[in-house]
């Protein structure tokens, strides 16, 4: 079993990377291995909308999204993480999910998904919502925890000074490892879920 960390901050080991690395911890202690990416720092463009992706299977930059696509493929999962800027994601996170999740033509039902978030002050459920709909769009089960998946801080530090914070990241570790072993039981007794034909509604018409 493995899950995929996306890191969203321009810090590998800033506020985000601290979040995510306690996260990773809980799940490695339940034998689940993860690999984390590292989006933040890197130069991604947004989508364009040329349809390249319906036919090619992948997007038409060539890029850290053609590489991430086959692990999100093949992974049980994805921890999404993002400091807080103007209340929203990380641009540079954002592009990069919207093409990943545009280009991909797996099936993602019943991979687990989960965000996490981090800010000063405020802006964190506005970035946390913005985060899910990623997931709640491709049939994958959110991952809670005991409050909302943030933490607050300006440096690993703070953080770290974060005990409740700290203590949320635990528990969605715990909680997610839970339900990827409980899905993968489930899918062995019961299969996914009977798919039906996408059907299309356009408002205007």
């Amino acid at each position: 079993m493995k899950i995929l960390m996306i890191n969203g901050s321009p810090h590998l080991n800033g506020c985000i990377g601290t979040a995510l690395g306690m996260v990773a911890e809980e799940l490695n202690k339940q034998g689940i291995e993860t690999e984390t990416i590292h989006v933040g720092n890197k130069d991604i463009r947004g989508c364009i909308g040329c349809g390249t992706c319906e036919s090619k299977g992948q997007c038409v930059f060539d890029d850290l999204v053609n590489e991430t696509l086959p692990k999100l493929a093949e992974c049980d999962g994805m921890v999404v993480g993002s400091p807080v800027y103007y209340a929203s994601a990380n641009g540079t996170l954002v592009s990069f999910l919207d093409r990943l999740f545009y280009a991909n033509h797996a099936d993602l039902t019943m991979k687990v998904g989960a965000s996490v978030v981090s800010a000063r002050r405020g802006g964190t459920t506005a970035t946390f919502d913005e985060l899910n709909k990623y997931f709640t769009i491709s049939s994958m089960p959110v991952v809670s925890s005991q409050y909302w998946n943030m933490v607050h801080g300006n440096s690993k530090e703070d953080v770290l000074a974060d005990e409740e914070g700290c203590q949320i990241m635990r528990t969605l570790g715990k909680n997610m490892a839970f339900m990827i072993k409980s899905i993968a039981l489930g899918k062995e007794k019961f299969g996914l879920p009977e798919k039906e034909e996408h059907v299309w509604t356009n408002f205007i018409r």
